[in-house]
């Protein structure tokens, strides 16, 4: 992991960076989240790393730094790049159809609006995966919800004794919301970018994504399953129950995480800050960490580059995402007044559905990761505010 110096030596103020406790914990104290673990790193460099309040509040155990959380959608990154290790090395590209690999999707049907299904205009291409333009979607999620959402409820695509080649298949039994590369929807595509990896690889999800991401990157506890020897570091998951801001949920993608034969490309993974921080340092470095490269700097580059044209945004999320656009695997932010966030143009990130978020800036050489267990995501705003207290740090 990255060193612990003085935030002065990189253009941040100890001063200021003690507000981010200011702003977190008032969501602690408020009853609105159990707890919180934040990071800040700058030129290669911890500058902020602490935590505050509880893994489990009924057990009065205390977060610690190592803490397991489930990352849910911020495994979608970890997958894209190792993906793009396998498009780096001639294996895949990016305009192939996907039923080169997964032959079921070349007959796939979109959702006309009198609820026909109609035959594809053009196949999903790999890009379209990667950038959401695929015309899949995920169901269940009320705010971004499609006609097309009623077949996804009903297919139980996160069952988690399934694996992930059910998953897909799953899928390709699905009609598409629209026609691919029309507009951007936040989808499982991400899971057919990891069914894709196991066929192009021969070798399981984990058992790839350890060998060419994880181990080497020293992400000793980012795994799909959580082992007995580690249990007693898992977080407990909270969320919005009844009338009470923080309440006790059962896991609701991907089962208790002890016994899981899903291997979610898109939602899967626990980490721990620590883990996520070597992962983030490698993409400020350009694919480079510890003299290990990972992916061509230019790679990167291209991966963190907005796709979209201007015709498929603003993305939305739960409502429009004004001044973002979207990359391979990363949010982009392009318009840093617009946004309504704190920023430099170019910023790239994701977050996970339990408000774990992380965000790298190329231009402050910056990186901000917060880690918490507070389901859904945008319920409060725990990520907007973790960013603000870290940019009115800096002073250089």
């Amino acid at each position: 992991m990255v060193e612990k110096i003085t935030p002065e030596e990189v253009g941040l103020s100890s001063e200021r960076l003690g507000r981010i406790n200011d702003f977190m914990i008032r969501y602690v104290d408020g009853g609105q989240a159990a707890g919180f673990v934040t990071l800040v790193a700058r030129k290669g460099e911890i500058v902020f790393f602490d935590n505050y309040g509880y893994q489990d509040i009924d057990a009065k155990m205390p977060l610690a730094n190592d803490t397991i959380f489930r990352i849910y959608s911020m495994t979608k990154p970890i997958t894209s790049v190792g993906f793009m290790m396998l498009f780096e090395r001639g294996l895949v590209r990016l305009e192939d159809p996907v039923s080169i690999y997964i032959p079921e999707f070349k007959n796939i049907k979109v959702l006309g609006k009198d609820g026909k299904r109609l035959n594809l205009d053009k196949e999903i291409t790999i890009h379209n995966l990667l950038d959401h333009t695929a015309g899949l979607s995920y169901g269940g999620i009320e705010e971004t919800k499609l006609p097309v959402d009623a077949y996804y409820d009903q297919a139980n695509l996160f069952e988690p004794r399934i694996d992930l080649e059910e998953m897909v298949r799953r899928i390709t039994t699905l009609p598409l919301a629209f026609q691919p590369g029309d507009k951007w929807h936040y989808s499982v595509a991400t899971d057919v970018v990891g069914r894709l990896i196991e066929l192009i690889t021969d070798m399981p999800l984990i058992d790839y994504l350890r060998e060419k991401v994880l181990d080497p990157l020293g992400m000793v506890d980012t795994d799909f399953c959580v082992p007995p020897g580690k249990r007693n570091r898992f977080s407990t998951l909270y969320g919005k129950v009844g009338e009470a801001d923080l309440g006790v949920l059962d896991d609701a993608i991907g089962g208790d995480y002890f016994n899981v034969s899903l291997q979610s490309g898109g939602s899967g993974l626990v980490s721990t800050m620590p883990d996520y921080c070597r992962f983030a340092q490698m993409l400020l470095n350009r694919g480079e960490w510890g003299g290990m490269r990972f992916l061509g700097s230019k790679t990167v580059d291209y991966m963190i580059a907005n796709h979209l044209s201007k015709s498929l945004l603003p993305i939305n999320m739960g409502g429009p995402w004004h001044g973002f656009g979207f990359g391979l695997g990363f949010s982009v932010m392009l318009d840093v007044p617009l946004s309504g966030m704190m920023g430099s143009t170019g910023v790239h990130g994701w977050g996970g559905w339990a408000n774990t978020h992380f965000w790298i800036d190329q231009i402050e050489e910056l990186i901000g990761i917060l880690m918490m267990q507070y389901i859904p995501s945008g319920t409060f705003p725990f990520t907007n505010d973790f960013r603000t207290a870290v940019y009115q740090a800096i002073i250089d």
